[in-house]
C-alpha cells in the first residue's frame, strides 16, 4: 500500500493528514529534524539531524511510486514527482509536471531578490479556506490510491 510522507518541518497540516488517512488505513510517515520534533498517534515519526536538507534527502530515499508526499518545498516536490509520487502542498496545490517548472523558476527569482537585498513579502496567516482546499485535494488523492 502506498504511504503518505510528510515533510513536517514547518508543515501546518500534519494532524489533518493523519485524520484523513486513519479511516482508510493509509500509513503516514512524518519526517522532521531535531528542531521540529513532531510525534502523533497513528503515524510513524523519523527524526534527522538539523541541517541543510537532511529531511529532504531522507524523504527522497524513502519515497516510492504511488506514494503521496506533503511538502511546500518545490525542489523536493520536483524530485518526488520524478520518482513517481504524487505531491501536494499544505494549501491543496498538487505539484505536477505541468506546473513544477514555473514554480521552480519563481523560487529562483525570489532567491535572486534575496541575494540583492530585497525581501519579498512572507506568507499571509493560514486560513480555513486553505485547510479546506488541502482536505479536498488530499481526499481526492486518497480515493485514487
Amino acid at each position: 500500500m502506498p504511504t503518505v510522507l510528510i515533510d513536517a518541518d514547518g508543515c501546518p497540516v500534519v494532524d489533518l493528514t493523519i485524520r484523513l488517512c486513519r479511516p482508510l488505513g493509509v500509513p503516514v510517515l512524518i519526517l522532521c529534524d531535531t528542531a521540529h520534533h513532531i510525534e502523533r498517534e497513528d503515524a510513524r515519526t523519523l527524526m534527522f539531524d538539523k541541517g541543510a536538507d537532511s529531511v529532504d534527502f531522507a524523504l527522497v530515499k524513502r519515497v516510492r511510486p504511488g506514494d503521496i508526499v506533503i511538502t511546500q518545498d518545490y525542489g523536493l516536490a520536483s524530485i518526488c514527482l520524478a520518482r513517481g509520487a504524487r505531491v501536494l502542498n499544505q494549501n491543496g496545490l498538487e505539484y505536477t509536471a505541468e506546473n513544477i517548472d514555473g514554480l521552480l523558476e519563481t523560487r529562483y527569482q525570489n532567491k535572486k531578490l534575496l541575494r540583492a537585498g530585497k525581501h519579498p513579502k512572507g506568507p499571509a496567516k493560514r486560513t480555513k479556506e486553505q485547510d479546506a482546499a488541502f482536505e479536498c485535494a488530499l481526499a481526492r488523492m486518497l480515493e485514487d490510491m
